[in-house]
């Protein structure tokens, strides 16, 4: 979501409309004047911005934080992350009631943020990156490769870890993309035929294709895979489970080759998994150092997954914008910016 305060000209800022229909000074607008009143905790609740956890209590207090932000501030640009529908659509599917639930709990925080911006004369655009689909088909690209003898690993305490170094071919997954840096030219032939093999695999993207769609960046993989409309890519790579690296089962989103769903869960073939998670938190409490060792392994509960061009642009992403003067029928991902910039230099 984009919060856009008009620039101030030589009487400053724009005053806000009150309920009967004058104008008056934004500062002194009933609900600014709330805002500034009402406090906002301190610690922002990571546990439930993202993890086993994760939940609408991260978005409240993103919005109430970006309230308070845009009432007593007013910057020319307010940018607000509001989290919360990447969570049970992932969970649960985009089609079921849990879906219909998160989108109610996040209008609730959006319409505060809105409010907030409006009662200051603030331009509102809002943004949503990408539409869930249904998923069904997880597709371990990395085993794949590593079946083929091209994706290399190395061994510490009996756990295995990924060696981008020696490796012939590997996938860093992002859900329905997969970015595959092959180490030689000469290896490119080999590895696009073995993924276009692959079940749940729909396009196997060269130096062109990459070019048509616009993924030729010089950090791209030397190939892009696209999944089926059902299917996403794992990131896992070890073949026996009970080698998995130590952060296999933990939320650790910096030492993953890839993005992990799974990490939304807690792993539903552990009768203990909660018990063992209300220790390792009361462990954090105490200070003491704990392992957050509770997500599964089996990609299977995840049903909600994006990054594919949508069938129908039903699926795809929306943006909804407060000044009609910025209309537009469609817009470019890769445009965004430009919109921004135009909403900044309207006049007041």
């Amino acid at each position: 979501m984009a919060l856009e305060h008009p620039r101030q000209g030589e009487h400053g800022h724009r005053g806000a409309e009150d309920h009967e229909g004058g104008c008056r000074d934004a500062g002194h607008h009933p609900i600014i004047a709330a805002l500034r009143r009402a406090p906002v905790r301190p610690h922002f609740p990571l546990f439930s911005y993202w993890g086993p956890g994760a939940g609408i209590a991260s978005s409240r207090w993103i919005g109430r934080a970006a309230e308070r932000v845009v009432a007593a501030d007013r910057p020319d640009l307010t940018l607000v992350y509001l989290p919360h529908l990447d969570y049970d659509l992932q969970r649960f599917g985009p089609d079921g009631s849990e879906a219909i639930a998160a989108a109610r709990a996040v209008d609730e925080v959006a319409g505060g943020v809105i409010d907030a911006a409006l009662g200051v004369g603030t331009t509102v655009i809002v943004l949503s990156e990408y539409g869930i689909t249904a998923a069904r088909r997880p597709v371990e690209i990395n085993r794949h490769l590593r079946r083929e003898g091209l994706l290399d690993v190395y061994t510490q305490a009996g756990m295995e870890y990924l060696d981008p170094w020696t490796s012939g071919a590997f996938a860093v997954a992002d859900h329905q993309i997969a970015h595959v840096y092959v180490r030689e030219p000469s290896m490119l032939a080999r590895v696009r035929d073995l993924l276009r093999s692959v079940p749940g695999v729909e396009h196997v993207l060269d130096s062109d294709g990459k070019r048509a769609a616009g993924l030729d960046h010089e950090r791209s993989g030397e190939l892009v895979a696209v999944a089926e409309p059902d299917a996403w890519f794992t990131y896992h790579y070890w073949l026996d489970d009970a080698r998995a690296p130590d952060f296999a089962r933990t939320v650790e989103i910096h030492r993953k080759p890839g993005y992990d769903p799974a990490e939304l869960f807690l792993d539903p073939a552990d009768r203990a998994v909660k018990a063992r998670a209300g220790v390792a938190l009361a462990r954090k409490k105490l200070g003491f150092r704990y392992t957050m060792n509770v997500v599964p392994l089996d990609p299977s509960p995840v049903t909600g997954t994006h990054g594919r061009l949508p069938d129908s642009p039903d699926d795809g992403p929306v943006l909804l914008c407060s000044d009609p003067a910025l209309a537009t029928e469609r817009l470019a991902a890769t445009e965004v910016k430009s919109l921004l910039l135009r909403a900044l230099a309207r006049p007041a």
